[in-house]
Order: structure tokens, then sequence, then C-alpha cells
């Protein structure tokens, strides 16, 4: 399979070596400010690029009838734009806030617990997320992930950025260190015990593993998916 690479940062060169094992050819690496003319001779693109030019990225790919995987965050407010136009070019997209197995394991589990939760009032719900400091969006798309999944299973209806949660909106702690490749908690807590789920990603292979398996899947696709659909939970 030929793959164009959008975004050549630290993710695209990971993402590069796993396709390459996988015995895929990659054709064209975009950087900032290079012409996108040239991904219109891959299969599929992979886009890995800034929350401000990841919706035009994903247009022209779609316009020109060119599959894309999405693993940029920060352009919800443009998913239903997105969406719209991708039916009305027949075209095919994934996009996730997170690509790793692992992590969309613990996106079903968090979404079960709050079930589980619900009921229980006397827990304080906390979150927080840590991230490297070279990212952009805070919270991260995987948090906002991990509130969504809550408010769908729960008398919550927003999230807030910040470290305290209340009766109506879940608070995200988004914490900046260094060489952080992505850290996700969600507690539980009151005066007498603690229920944690934690996510703690090593290194950038995961992410990069789950973008190559979506794009594998998305040639014979036609719609917008996300990894729930690829990997089928």
């Amino acid at each position: 399979m030929n793959i164009a690479l959008i975004g050549y940062g630290k993710m695209g060169k990971t993402i590069e070596q796993i396709a390459l094992d996988r015995g895929h050819d990659i054709i064209t690496r975009i950087d900032k400010g290079d012409d996108l003319v040239s991904v219109l001779k891959a299969d599929v693109a992979i886009e890995f690029t800034r929350p401000d030019s990841a919706v035009e990225n994903i247009k022209y790919c779609v316009s020109n009838d060119l599959p894309v995987v999405c693993g940029t965050t920060g352009w919800n407010d443009d998913l239903e734009m997105v969406t719209q136009f991708i039916q009305n070019h027949d075209g095919s997209l994934v996009h996730a806030s997170n690509f790793s197995l692992g992590v969309n394991i613990f996106f079903e589990l968090n979404k079960k617990l709050a079930q589980m939760m619900a009921g229980h009032s006397s827990y304080q719900l906390g979150m927080q997320e840590i991230h490297h400091t070279e990212k952009l969006d805070a919270p991260s798309g995987t948090a906002v992930t991990l509130a969504e999944g809550i408010i769908q299973n729960s008398d919550y209806n927003k999230w807030h950025l910040g470290k305290k949660s209340n009766d109506t909106s879940i608070g995200i702690e988004a914490i900046r260190e260094p060489d952080v490749k992505g850290t996700h908690s969600v507690t539980y807590e009151n005066n007498i015990d603690s229920i944690e789920i934690k996510h703690t990603a090593h290194s950038r292979d995961g992410f990069a593993l789950g973008a190559v398996i979506a794009a594998e899947w998305i040639v014979k696709q036609k719609g917008i998916f996300t990894m729930k659909d690829v990997l089928g939970l």
C-alpha cells in the first residue's frame, strides 16, 4: 500500500517506521509549508499535524477521492461540518483522539465504570492527563473522549479544564511535562476509598501502529469512522 504522510514530526517518523515494517511504501512526506499535490499518488493519507491545518488537509484529500486517517486533535468544533463534507463527496475518513489499542480498550472500560458509579453520589470524580510540553491542545483529545464517555453514562452533562468536578461538569486537569508520551487517569474518591483506572503510554509505537492499521482498513470503506469501528469494539 502506498501511504502519504501529512505531518512529519515525531509521530510521522514513528508511523513511517511501523508502516515500512508492515510492508508498505511511503511515497511522500508533507512537512509544514509543503504543497499537498504529491499525496494524490497515494492509496491513503495519514494526517498528524496541527488543529489549525487538519480540517483543510482532510478536505483536500477527500475532495480528491483519497482516504484519510487523521490523528490530529483539537478540531472537534468542525466535526459536524467535516462529516457533512465527507458525506457530500462520498469520502473516507478515520479520525480518533487516540489510535492506541490499549487506549481504545481503556475508553470502553471507562464507560463501563461510569455506568457502575452513576448511582454512587458520595464519590468525587477526578480526571487528569499528562503530556509533553509541545502538545498544543489542552485538555488532550483523549481526555475529552474519556469525559464524553462518562457524560453518556452518568448525570454529568459537560466538562471543563480544571482540577475539580462539580455536580454537572467534569473537571479535567491538564499537566505538561518534558518527554511524556501520554498518561490519563480517571478517579472516583470519597472519604472511605478510591477507585482509579489509568493508562500510561511508554512510547509512540502504539499510536503509530493503530494509525497504520486504520489506514489498511479505511481503503476499503466509505464514510466517517473512529477506531471503535476499525477495532470492532
